[in-house]
């Protein structure tokens, strides 16, 4: 793709768009389908960056793909050493960290320059703390790893923090039944983005392996082993979801995504309830979500904790309300493919918004005018790419500087993007 892509100003989204499967169940499925006894048959599974270095990686450990189905090896894996790529792929490297501390191998992870900035730290040291043996291969508390063989003991719970990723309970919940006992996970402290350990708890289920949680503080693995339940179909990406459903209210609409709905296991599907507060008509079906305008955008003030993803393209939203909008909760944006709150703070400044940047949160005052043609940098973030095309949709031209960033979940964003829009 082009170094920049020139977005004209959109008057019009109208249309239907069929969802890419769940980045978050895709990779969460490849994992238990590859640990799991028996084959397994995939469909709707997402094929991007993120999926394909989790399948490679699988395959560099002894896991067989045929198509899209899955050789499981019905435990821990067979190959005892590997060095592993895994790009940017927070949901490849930190639960494979965790599932091959309990194979008995050698093992190096590594990734992109960024992925050595993201902490691992916390489930490092939770790991460290039943028996496994990790060392940092360069700073403390960040990737590359080396995983080396090692005696793990049981005796007593499993404690993690879980205030700076949820990937870090995942990473543990997914890995343990590779032991053959039953086990306890304790969260200490926070537990932020609980919606993602329920897709989690969710995937887990359907291989076999029923977790009892109390609260969001305790959860009980039993002794089980995965097994294959044959077929397993990956629902739409309810973040990807979110572009297109701003499209519509920004673009009159109606746009209609197809893949996702009210029977969905993402806790973003919920995009669509603050689009509602934001003033927009929304209709929910089982699979499908339908939005549209219906007056001028609101200004709102909402914690979005536990949908993190999505907060982004509300963000850019907040450039079209009447009303300041505060996004709060959001202090995991300082942990992902960049620095989100810093990044979007700047963009939004170079359209002209006046943005207050905190902590965990923004501000986001607009303006009574769009700066039009202005460079958008997307730091390598897919979700900075996709989230500031919507500016176009709002009648302002703009340029996305390096657009293929959104090959990490979406290679044909922007193709999709086009098929809507006017």
């Amino acid at each position: 793709m082009a170094a920049a892509l020139e977005l004209k100003a959109m008057r019009r989204a109208a249309g239907t768009v069929q969802l890419p499967g769940s980045k978050s169940i895709s990779n969460r499925v490849l994992l238990l389908a590859a640990l799991a006894a028996g084959e397994t048959e995939m469909h709707g599974l997402l094929d991007a960056d993120d999926t394909r270095v989790m399948r490679n990686a699988l395959a560099k450990v002894g896991v067989e793909f045929l198509g899209q189905t899955v050789k499981g090896v019905g435990g821990p894996f067979p190959v005892k050493n590997a060095e592993l790529f895994l790009g940017n792929a927070g949901t490849a490297l930190r639960p494979l960290t965790a599932a091959l501390a309990f194979s008995q191998g050698e093992y190096r992870l590594s990734g992109v320059p960024r992925m050595h900035e993201r902490p691992i730290g916390d489930l490092v040291e939770a790991l460290r703390s039943i028996g496994a043996r990790i060392d940092y291969a360069a700073n403390e508390g960040f990737p590359p790893l080396v995983v080396h063989p090692a005696s793990i003991k049981l005796d007593r719970p499993v404690q993690v923090k879980g205030a700076v990723s949820s990937q870090f309970v995942t990473a543990l919940l997914m890995a343990l039944p590779l032991l053959g006992k039953s086990s306890r996970v304790e969260v200490q402290g926070e537990l932020i983005s609980t919606p993602y350990v329920e897709i989690t708890l969710n995937v887990m289920r359907r291989f076999g392996v029923e977790v009892a949680r109390r609260d969001w503080d305790s959860f009980a693995v039993p002794h089980a082993r995965y097994v294959s339940p044959g077929k397993i179909f990956v629902e739409g990406d309810a973040s990807s979801a979110s572009y297109f459903l701003a499209a519509g209210v920004l673009g009159g609409g109606p746009v209609r995504v197809e893949g996702v709905g009210r029977d969905s296991i993402q806790g973003d599907v919920r995009f669509a309830e603050v689009l509602y507060r934001m003033g927009a008509r929304v209709d929910i079906r089982e699979s499908s979500i339908e939005s549209r305008a219906a007056g001028p955008l609101r200004g709102i003030d909402l914690d979005f904790g536990d949908m993190p993803d999505a907060a982004m393209t509300v963000a850019v939203l907040a450039l079209f309300a009447d009303a300041p909008s505060t996004l709060r909760n959001i202090g995991s944006w300082r942990v992902k493919e960049t620095d989100r709150i810093a990044a979007m703070a700047t963009e939004l400044r170079k359209l002209g918004a006046e943005v207050e940047e905190g902590p965990d949160f923004l501000r986001i005052e607009p303006r009574s005018s769009i700066k039009p043609n202005v460079s958008i940098d997307t730091y390598n973030d897919h979700r900075i790419a996709m989230s500031f095309s919507l500016v176009a949709l709002g009648g302002v031209p703009v340029r996305i500087n390096d657009p293929g960033c959104v090959a990490k979940t979406f290679p044909a964003y922007f193709k999709v993007l086009s098929s809507i829009a006017g």
